[in-house]
């Protein structure tokens, strides 16, 4: 008999991280990308890199997201890599929200339904990651990352 697990948190170290972390992007964005994945360190981090026949110095893993207890947080780079085949979860914001998001604001959707982690679209952009609820997106970009808007 298979163990239920419903924190995925729970799941790390007794599930392999790329059959885990692949699972848990198919269940909330309908795609996973064809990588290897990693976890790493106490705040659950994902990281993520395609195997490459050539040497390079650099251990080649990307920055990708981050296990929550609720599903995945995924990067800026991580949303880029998902979003193009995302099937489900995936919020568009027109010019005016894209620019509050990427200022660091918390900005309202018009779906009041949708709950959970989503990607942020704008226009052929991937903004990254936001948890929606109760209609609205709860920002998540990085300090260092967000525009400085007048």
């Amino acid at each position: 008999m298979q163990r239920k697990f419903t924190n995925p948190r729970e799941e790390i170290g007794k599930t392999p991280d790329t059959e885990l972390v692949k699972r848990l992007l198919i269940e909330n964005y309908g795609h996973a990308p064809d990588l290897v994945y990693l976890i790493r360190g106490n705040h659950q981090k994902v990281y993520a890199r395609k195997p490459c026949p050539l040497e390079i110095k650099s251990d080649g893993w990307l920055y990708f997201g981050r296990i929550e207890s609720d599903g995945i947080r995924l990067s800026i780079e991580g949303s880029f890599l998902v979003g193009p085949k995302a099937t489900k979860n995936v919020v568009e914001l027109g010019d005016d929200m894209a620019r509050r998001y990427l200022a660091g604001e918390s900005v309202e959707i018009e779906n009041k339904e949708l709950h959970g982690w989503v990607i942020v679209k704008w226009r052929s952009y991937y903004l990254g990651s936001a948890k929606a609820k109760e209609g609205r997106l709860i920002n998540y970009v990085p300090k260092e990352r967000r525009l400085r808007v007048e």
